[in-house]
Order: C-alpha cells, then sequence, then structure tokens
C-alpha cells in the first residue's frame, strides 16, 4: 500500500474512534462499564492500523484526545463524572477545530474580477 492510503485509512480510524467515543458519552443513560468495554473495543480496531504521522492541527488534537480517553479508561474516578466532562469539552474544541477552515471570510471580496456577466 502506498504511504498516502496509509495516512487516510490511519486518519479514518481516528475519527471513527472520536465519533464513536463521543456519542457513547453524550447518551443521557451513560454507563461506565458500557464506556469502558466499547472504547477498548474501539481501541483494539485502531491498534491493527499503521500509526502514521500527523501534522495538522485538527489531527494532532484526535491523537491527544484518543490518548486522553485511554488514560482515562484505565485511571478513573468512582464517578467518573469529571473525566466524562472533562472528555466532552475536548470534543467540543476538537469540532470546533475540525470546522475552523469551514467559516473563512473572503478577505477581498470586492477586489475580485468582475467582467460584467
Amino acid at each position: 500500500m502506498h504511504e498516502k492510503q496509509l495516512r487516510i485509512r490511519y486518519i479514518r480510524v481516528l475519527e471513527k474512534f472520536f465519533t464513536r467515543t463521543v456519542s457513547l458519552l453524550k447518551l443521557e443513560n451513560f454507563d461506565h462499564e458500557l464506556f469502558k468495554e466499547r472504547t477498548l473495543k474501539n481501541h483494539e480496531d485502531m491498534k491493527r492500523t499503521k500509526v502514521m504521522d500527523v501534522h495538522s492541527n485538527y489531527l494532532t488534537d484526535l491523537k491527544r484526545f484518543v490518548d486522553l480517553t485511554l488514560s482515562y479508561v484505565k485511571n478513573h474516578s468512582e464517578s467518573f463524572e469529571n473525566e466524562r466532562n472533562t472528555l466532552l469539552k475536548e470534543a467540543n474544541l476538537l469540532q470546533k477545530e475540525k470546522k475552523k477552515n469551514t467559516y473563512k471570510k473572503d478577505k477581498h471580496k470586492s477586489k475580485k474580477f468582475d467582467d460584467g456577466y
């Protein structure tokens, strides 16, 4: 496989882990044991792909989120409420970082070429 294909596969696995984790965290009837079990299962899926270097801010933050989630699963408090809130906050910041480029303003809108049609 080419390096580009491996990189895309790794990014997809990271994002899949992120979306699955966030959906579990946002459940109203949150169960810590279910979260722990599913997160470890999702991590097994991640282990199958080769780890690649990522350079964008979003992807490095995504890797950091995955590491943070796994550390909270292994070392957590009794209620897991503080960890859950921290993970939800990090998830919101990650989503904000991803969508940041979508909302760029056209700086020189009036200076664009207009041929009169």
